[in-house]
């Protein structure tokens, strides 16, 4: 599968109670393009890990309305979607307007690629943004039928950029990593919302051998 179509089949995804950062345009916060720059940059960061050899894969759950509701990636915010730019050396527009709007997850997981030379791809089991019903700005878990898509979307990154392990950022995406990972190593570490910062760094930190 080449990249281009990797994420036109993202774009055409369609579920109740969801937010499709790479078709639907959000009337209080995007710029009137902000799909297609998503869609763009998403595109550009595949054709880049797919020449390279991926250490990893960082799976969480889903896109969350602070950070890649806004940005269509993986714990990324506002505040960081520069610098996930820079690790790809691509140039990234942000698709959002208004003030800059930070996510703490993103902010701890970005607090640690700092200091990771690898190359490491962003991702989430489900890689939308599912919301509960009437509250557009919200997050919910996904249901067991978005995670069979979501698991399948994610077995074709897997073979389209074939990283050597999966990192695993919480139980659920853990769940689904091993579910997965027939080929790549799997770990799990702690994920870094409600009072799990602290630990995810010292794993993460073990993980690649980084000063503390």
């Amino acid at each position: 599968m080449r990249p281009d179509q990797f994420v036109d089949d993202l774009r055409r995804l369609n579920f109740k109670n969801v937010f499709n950062p790479y078709s639907d345009r959000c009337v209080v916060h995007d710029l009137d393009d902000a799909p297609k720059r998503r869609r763009d940059t998403l595109r550009a960061i595949l054709e880049v890990a797919k020449g390279q050899r991926v250490d990893s894969i960082w799976i969480g759950r889903d896109l969350g309305f602070r950070g890649g509701r806004r940005t269509g990636l993986a714990f990324t915010d506002d505040a960081t979607i520069g610098a996930h730019g820079k690790r790809w050396e691509i140039s990234i527009e942000r698709p959002t307007k208004g003030r800059i709007i930070h996510e703490r997850s993103a902010s701890a997981i970005w607090n640690v690629l700092s200091q990771i030379k690898e190359p490491v791809f962003l991702w989430n089991v489900f890689p939308l943004h599912p919301h509960n019903a009437d509250t557009p700005f919200s997050n919910r878990l996904h249901s067991t039928s978005e995670r069979l898509v979501g698991e399948e979307i994610l077995h074709q990154l897997i073979q389209l950029i074939s990283p050597r392990r999966l990192v695993a950022v919480g139980n659920d995406a853990a769940r689904s990593a091993y579910r997965l990972g027939h080929k790549q190593e799997v770990t799990q570490v702690r994920h870094p919302s409600y009072g799990g910062k602290k630990e995810f760094t010292a794993q993460t930190s073990l993980l690649y051998q980084l000063r503390r």
